[in-house]
């Protein structure tokens, strides 16, 4: 899956809400621990999804989408529809 892809398939599992690294990393297909967090860093530095760490008991990260992450939601959705229709699954 090229980087592009993944960051969309990123992109649609956080669009239902905030998520833990492991959510993430569980809800898109054949991804490693160290192509996510790439990935993330990648989207982070672009601003496009927020890394929040909550100091209240023990750690808790999440990741979520800020205003500008949120704004590609309609291509995202466009493009996860395309390919459906051009590459379904098998």
């Amino acid at each position: 899956m090229t980087a592009a892809l993944l960051a969309g398939a990123i992109l649609l599992v956080l669009m239902d809400g905030p998520l833990r690294f492991s959510e993430v990393r569980d809800l898109v297909p054949d991804i490693s621990d160290r192509l996510l967090s790439e990935r993330m860093k990648e989207l982070e530095a672009e601003e496009i999804v927020e890394r929040h760490v909550s100091d209240c008991g023990p750690v808790r990260v999440e990741y979520a989408l800020p205003a500008k992450g949120r704004a590609l939601e309609p291509t995202v959705r466009a493009l996860k529809s395309w390919a459906q229709n051009w590459f379904p699954r098998q």
